[in-house]
């Protein structure tokens, strides 16, 4: 039963849910995924709904917009200003869904229509709400591109989703969302995928355009930091029931249920974590992987010029060494990580791993210097192959190698199932039967098939719960610990490099910026852009959020941001 709920009765509730509830038929039966849920958002207040993946707090959202799949019911009342919409015919729910109640969707790039321009897919909705001519929606779009800040908003009118950056696709989404003015704004995981200051600057966007236009906003994340950032109420759901709801003060520092505390204890926290120190015989061994004055350049295409990707950088890794590369999207992170397992051709310069030259080798030995390395893909779900049990994804390294076959191939996969804690009858599984967390740890699994001398791990904790991504971190420290390869973590989540680096590099626009010890570069950065980047990692503590929020508006104005 739900613990310690705060019951708020406003005159001005926008939206208003009592008794609400959601099951999904499978298999026979009718599976609860709400139960019993009650709460109300007023204008001009944020609500956070958080919670672990599979905990209901999505098909919640879903469900209030009526946007549930065909094997799903719902029971209960959801008043949008005092307006019935639970089980209301879709001809009525379409008068309220983008002009009463907005939704914010996860995902921008599969959310928008990849065939129409940005600009017409505001004017659609527009035009579908209002009795509004062509001209007069196109200056209110224009107007609305101007307002979520996307560059030069008569020439973004006319680009395609694919032609936006993953910050400008959501400020896309959040202007057609902001069409109507309307009363309720639904933001599902608005920042999940985003890096750190993109992150900062959506959620400067969404502040101010709440206060602006005085809407409610229910907002579903599992990032605490966001929540702390932007809420004024929580409510925690866990197995589809409210758990806790109060002041977002009162559950980050004087949370109830144990539940809730579980759930703010996973939260990476910078500086949290005792400074990791390298062994000293780590230290004089020779570098696993030695990136000497790289380059790396996409080549002329057409009339497009060519675009240096990384320019000029020089890095190494000790054995059993982490070297955590930060950087917003498009600072060329992924790149280095793709290129230091020949996934890309080096213009200039050199990558060795274990003294063997990467750039320029021939495939016969590129094939034996692969043995060496793995990765871990930042989504699992579509790295792995769907047709193949999990088994055979983790042993087909060991096949394919010719170091492994039959029973002792079979013995190897069970072993590593092991040393992810996983159940070794999962082994007959597919993907698709397994959580995100899950898919991950096959997706280590795999990479650690062949005992590799270095793994890059790329933003593989990106799309995990905090739960999950604090039992993910775990087990990879403890797998580097005891097997001691050198790791290459790629990430935009400073409080994961916190938890996980011996030391941190810093890229912007292709080049290093700067690269230190993990104390030294969190606590005392020597860049202005490490520490705009510093600053811009929300923390889950209101009154510190505000603080920092802050500090970093007096940082941007300094540097000319």
């Amino acid at each position: 039963m739900a613990t310690n709920l705060t019951k708020k009765s406003n005159q001005d509730a926008i939206l208003e849910v009592k008794d609400f509830n959601v099951e999904f038929w499978v298999d026979g039966v009718w599976y609860p995924a709400v139960i019993d849920m009650n709460f109300e958002v007023a204008a001009g207040e944020v609500l956070a709904i958080v919670g672990e993946s599979g905990s209901g707090k999505s098909t919640t959202a879903m469900g209030l917009m009526g946007l549930l799949a065909g094997n799903a019911r719902s029971s209960g009342s959801v008043k949008v200003k005092g307006t019935e919409l639970l089980n209301q015919p879709v001809s009525t729910l379409r008068k309220f869904r983008g002009k009463e109640v907005a939704y914010i969707f996860q995902e921008p790039m599969t959310a928008l229509n990849p065939v129409y321009t940005i600009g017409f897919q505001i004017v659609e909705v527009l035009r579908t709400h209002f009795d509004m001519g062509p001209d007069m929606a196109r200056d209110r779009a224009i107007e609305l591109i101007g307002m979520v800040e996307i560059p030069n908003p008569e020439a973004s009118f006319d680009k395609y989703p694919h032609q936006l950056s993953g910050g400008q696709r959501q400020r896309a989404m959040i202007a057609q969302s902001l069409a109507c003015d309307p009363a309720l704004l639904i933001a599902d995981e608005p920042t999940t995928a985003l890096d750190v200051t993109v992150q900062a600057e959506i959620l400067d966007l969404m502040r101010g355009l709440k206060d602006k236009l005085n809407s409610a906003v229910l907002l579903i994340t599992h990032d605490m930091g966001v929540v702390a950032d932007l809420s004024d109420r929580i409510l925690v759901m866990k197995d589809g029931l409210t758990v806790e709801e109060n002041s977002a003060d009162n559950i980050f520092n004087r949370p109830q249920h144990p539940y809730t505390k579980s759930l703010l204890a996973s939260v990476p926290k910078l500086g949290s974590v005792k400074v990791r120190t390298l062994a000293a015989e780590a230290k004089k061994a020779d570098s696993v992987l030695e990136v000497t004055n790289l380059v790396i350049e996409y080549p002329k295409r057409g009339r497009v010029p060519a675009f240096r990707a990384v320019d000029d950088i020089s890095f190494d890794i000790k054995p059993g060494e982490i070297l955590g590369l930060v950087g917003e999207s498009g600072s060329g992170k992924t790149t280095v990580g793709r290129a230091s397992i020949g996934l890309l051709p080096v213009h200039s310069g050199s990558i060795k791993i274990l003294g063997n030259e990467i750039g320029g080798a021939k495939p016969r030995d590129l094939k034996e210097i692969r043995k060496h390395t793995g990765i871990v893909f930042q989504d699992p779900a579509s790295s792995l192959n769907p047709r193949l049990p999990i088994g055979e994804s983790i042993g087909e390294p060991l096949f394919l190698a010719g170091e492994a076959k039959g029973e002792e191939l079979h013995r190897r996969v069970e072993d590593l199932l092991d040393s992810v804690e996983l159940p070794r009858s999962y082994r007959n599984r597919y993907p698709h039967e397994l959580s995100g967390g899950q898919k991950q740890r096959v997706g280590i699994a795999r990479a650690l098939a062949l005992s590799p001398d270095l793994l890059i791990a790329d933003e593989p904790t990106s799309a995990l719960d905090v739960s999950v991504q604090a039992r993910f971190l775990e087990l990879l420290q403890e797998l580097q610990d005891s097997l001691k390869f050198a790791c290459l973590f790629i990430t935009h989540d400073i409080g994961v490099v916190d938890i996980l680096a011996h030391r941190i590099a810093v890229m912007q626009n292709g080049k290093l910026v700067e690269i230190g010890p993990r104390d030294q570069i969190l606590n005392n950065p020597q860049e202005l852009y490490t520490q705009s980047l510093l600053a811009a990692v929300p923390v889950p503590n209101p009154a510190e959020q505000k603080k920092r929020r802050e500090a970093r508006a007096k940082l941007l104005a300094k540097i000319g941001k």
